[in-house]
């Protein structure tokens, strides 16, 4: 039920389905690196039947559980826990600022952060609403340790190790076969830029797409070679770049733009490996559809990240979608690889 809507979690626990329950490990985890300070504040993200917000309650913090399936909540407030305030809430699409409270002393999301698609962007939200040392706490099943039919549900290992970033402390302790991780204090990183190997000579031509979304957040690609990538790619024999950009938008993410609408903002030349590359910068405005992934043997996910965010990823930008960057938010990126850029301007 990966990125799923609420009638598909609604339906599953009017179904009657569950969770895996808490297990001594996770107990005691919990107790040693988490305990509940004088006027301790919890959030639990994906509370559904909240077992884990009454156990925080319990532990002496005062907990706000969130969940997007009302069925879920519904029952859950049939316990009528001391402690524990339950309401709907989206972590993607709904304003974190509907939270009853401004700050926490640790937020946790157990079994959730697999079904998060923009888990960047996401996690990003969730540090600033930390009290100073606070804690985010992730707790998951490994990919490796579940059936194939089952991958939707868990992380590998690589995922797990990007939870890590822009963290000072990221803690890791197995609890019954579910990784714990604890993760503390902003730490950004600076930005950093790479390659992905030498390219092929059909790849000295090509475009870099910029889509935004309603609320004006960027489209990045967590590519398998380990850099964050815009949409994008080589055009065909006497393709335009405009419409190169549109095509590989549709065949990379499923988005659908109209070509007349895509803009060529700037013309870019840098080298890879002593073989010139060139680089249209292209700005797309409205497209149809969400984005999924089409090409798992190239890339592993796509987000929608805040165009503040960019300089904070703490995993390499591709270099030239770093520039195309760049041109739509000229001075954003500090610390760019020189590039010869040929702005565009439209009759």
């Amino acid at each position: 039920m990966a990125h799923s809507e609420p009638d598909a979690w609604d339906a599953h626990y009017a179904g009657g389905g569950r969770f895996r329950p808490r297990g001594a490990g996770e107990r005691r985890l919990l107790a040693e690196h988490l305990p509940a300070p004088a006027g301790g504040r919890a959030l639990d993200l994906g509370c559904g039947l909240g077992e884990l917000a009454r156990h925080l309650a319990g532990s002496g913090y005062r907990v706000d559980a969130v969940d997007w399936s009302e069925t879920a909540l519904a029952e859950a407030r049939r316990t009528n826990a001391p402690g524990v305030t339950y309401r709907r809430l989206d972590i993607e699409r709904d304003d974190l600022g509907r939270l009853p409270d401004a700050g926490y002393d640790v937020i946790v999301m157990r079994l959730s952060l697999a079904f998060v698609r923009d888990r960047t962007r996401v996690l990003n939200r969730l540090r600033e609403r930390l009290r100073p040392g606070g804690a985010l706490c992730v707790i998951t099943p490994v990919a490796g340790a579940v059936p194939q039919d089952r991958r939707g549900i868990a992380l590998d290992e690589e995922e797990i190790g990007l939870l890590g970033a822009g963290w000072a402390t990221a803690d890791r302790y197995d609890a019954d076969g579910l990784a714990v991780l604890v993760l503390r204090g902003a730490a950004p990183a600076a930005p950093g830029y790479a390659g992905k190997g030498t390219p092929s000579p059909h790849a000295l031509t090509g475009a870099g797409v910029v889509v935004t979304d309603a609320a004006g957040r960027v489209l990045l690609g967590w590519s398998v070679r380990g850099v964050w990538e815009l949409p994008g790619g080589k055009n065909d024999a006497d393709e335009d770049f405009a419409a190169a950009a549109v095509r590989e938008l549709e065949e990379e993410t499923s988005l659908k733009a109209d070509p007349a609408g895509a803009r060529v903002r700037a013309i870019l030349m840098d080298s890879a490996h002593g073989v010139p590359r060139v680089t249209a910068a292209v700005r797309v405005g409205a497209f149809t559809g969400e984005p999924v992934v089409t090409e798992p043997r190239l890339m592993r996910r796509w987000e929608w990240h805040e165009v503040a965010d960019l300089p904070l990823l703490g995993r390499p930008l591709f270099t030239p979608s770093a520039h195309v960057l760049d041109t739509v938010w000229p001075g954003l990126l500090p610390g760019l690889p020189p590039v010869h850029r040929y702005p565009v301007t439209e009759g």
